[in-house]
């Protein structure tokens, strides 16, 4: 299991000036200057200090500023980190679990979502198409991105051509919080009708720990078997965690 973030800081509140927040409920007419001064506040800091200024519930109320215009966000966001631990988790957390949390509408799901899909196809336009071995460290920020924060498994092939540049990254399956199905046969096919000479398989456990299982390994061989009598070159199979990636090569098993 993945080991939980420690912080330090336990001296301060993790939402200073609770004493000033309003019922979470949309406000009528002018913003109170309360209100209206605390988003001013949280805006100029970020356009000073950036992100790195800030704490995750402070991002996560300038995100939901926009989806609620005409209320107090600083509840919602306290309720949000709450529940799922990080803005990470919460940016990535699958719709029906945001819904669940009282003041979540479809326009701050649907707003959330829109934030993680925009860092994901950031995130892929710095390794699709591009020699995937000389550019390792923007995959793995890619993969990281994409599947750190799923609350279920995914497995994804990244398919490679001759020269090694990314040409497809496809996901081939979904599944459970610890188990995803995956049959060799069809990652060998669709490598076929992509015409690729190599691939990387990428999944993630949502536990948190990227300690392959007995599964993982054995899938693995089989893939790499298969691929093999068509010429098809398994370069690694990266688990990704919560903090942290592992790979198959660098850790021996292929």
């Amino acid at each position: 299991m993945c080991a939980t973030r420690a912080f330090h800081e336990a001296a301060l509140p993790l939402f200073p000036g609770d004493g000033d927040e309003a019922a979470a409920a949309p406000i009528a007419g002018r913003l109170p200057s309360y209100i209206a001064d605390h988003r001013k506040r949280l805006r100029l800091r970020f356009q000073e200090g950036g992100a790195a200024a800030m704490p995750d519930y402070e991002l996560l109320e300038l995100l939901l500023f926009r989806s609620l215009p005409r209320q107090d966000v600083k509840p919602l966001a306290r309720r949000l980190i709450d529940r799922f631990g990080d803005l990470n988790s919460v940016i990535a957390a699958e719709p029906v679990r945001l819904l669940e949390i009282d003041g979540v509408g479809e326009a701050v799901a649907q707003d959330l979502k829109l934030v993680e899909a925009v860092a994901q196809r950031m995130a892929r336009a710095r390794v699709m198409h591009r020699p995937v071995l000389s550019s390792w460290a923007a995959l793995l920020d890619y993969c990281h991105t994409a599947m750190a924060h799923r609350a279920t498994e995914q497995f994804r092939v990244l398919f490679l051509d001759r020269k090694n540049v990314l040409i497809a990254d496809e996901e081939q399956a979904r599944g459970t919080v610890d188990h995803v199905p995956v049959y060799p046969r069809e990652v060998v096919k669709r490598a076929l009708e992509l015409n690729a000479s190599a691939l990387i398989l990428v999944h993630n456990h949502p536990s948190g720990d990227p300690t392959p299982s007995e599964q993982d390994i054995a899938m693995t061989g089989q893939i790499q078997d298969a691929a093999a009598t068509l010429g098809i070159v398994l370069h690694d199979h990266l688990i990704v965690g919560r903090e942290r990636e592992l790979s198959f090569r660098a850790q021996g098993y292929l």
